[in-house]
């Protein structure tokens, strides 16, 4: 094998159109970095790393308030309780979040990703010929088929109404009447909720900060899978935040309940072992 030929398959290992490097020079998607720096935000940024291009002024705000939005939700969201704990026990901030971040599942973490799937199921519907109505029961339907009762992106077990979602909505809206979106998939979020609301015999069932940030990602045009990943992104600022705040309060091997409180055990009564 010649040097020309084992440098190429070398340099063939890994292939990427995300980042250009060599010395002296870094370039993302083709933007030198010194050109990017202090003209382009965090979230413009993730924008042109996951999508390939910069987004407008426009687009860049609504991601940025939707990755904002979601930052933290107190030590009862299991993420952050996992970071504070982690960092009782003696790990640096890159461990404790780590810890935090890898559950970060279908249950805890995934339902931004799953109303996406759901609106964008309704969406394709809807192409198809479906009205908008039935093209959300359908959706529903399969949705909790999928997913079981709990509708991804709607109803909140301590809010009745998720004060994050009006909000964002209010955003979408607004974007959608300066152009920067279409406000197809805010029309779909809220015939949803109308729909279930019509289930449950008129009780309200309101959107949740899931859903409406998924009504932003999916008005952006971000496939469904990558809203789990922005999620990942966003909460990952709440989670840095505790497990520091921790890390300065002090503690070690705090778990998750006070010494002086135990489980319950539901086990066998005491019982000798059995003599050989």
């Amino acid at each position: 094998m010649t040097d020309s030929v084992r440098d190429l398959r070398a340099s063939d290992w890994w292939r990427t159109s995300i980042i250009e490097m060599k010395p002296g020079v870094i370039r993302y998607r083709g933007y030198p970095i010194e050109e990017l720096i202090g003209r382009v935000s965090f979230a413009q940024m993730i924008w042109l790393m996951t999508r390939g291009e910069l987004p407008s002024e426009g687009q860049g705000r609504l991601l940025d308030a939707a990755l904002m939005s979601a930052v933290d939700h107190g030590p009862q969201a299991p993420s952050i309780a996992i970071a504070r704990m982690a960092a009782t026990c003696g790990v640096g901030l890159n461990n404790a979040i780590a810890s935090a971040v890898n559950v970060l599942g279908d249950v805890h973490g995934g339902a931004g990703e799953q109303a996406v799937q759901m609106f964008e199921s309704i969406a394709a519907r809807m192409d198809a010929g479906a009205t908008l109505a039935d093209a959300v029961e359908a959706g529903l339907d399969e949705a909790i088929a999928t997913h079981g009762k709990f509708v991804s992106g709607f109803g909140h077990r301590f809010h009745p109404v998720d004060p994050r979602a009006p909000r964002l909505l209010e955003l979408v809206d607004a974007a959608a009447r300066e152009g920067v979106v279409g406000g197809r998939y805010a029309a779909i979020a809220r015939a949803v909720e109308a729909a279930l609301a019509a289930r449950k015999g008129g009780r309200r069932i309101p959107m949740n900060i899931d859903g409406a940030t998924a009504v932003i990602y999916a008005e952006l045009g971000f496939p469904a899978p990558l809203a789990r990943g922005l999620f990942c992104l966003s909460r990952s600022v709440g989670i840095l935040a505790h497990a520091w705040e921790q890390t300065g309060q002090g503690g070690r091997n705090k778990g998750p309940m006070p010494r002086e409180v135990l489980w319950s055990y539901d086990g066998p009564a005491l019982r000798p072992v059995p003599s050989r």
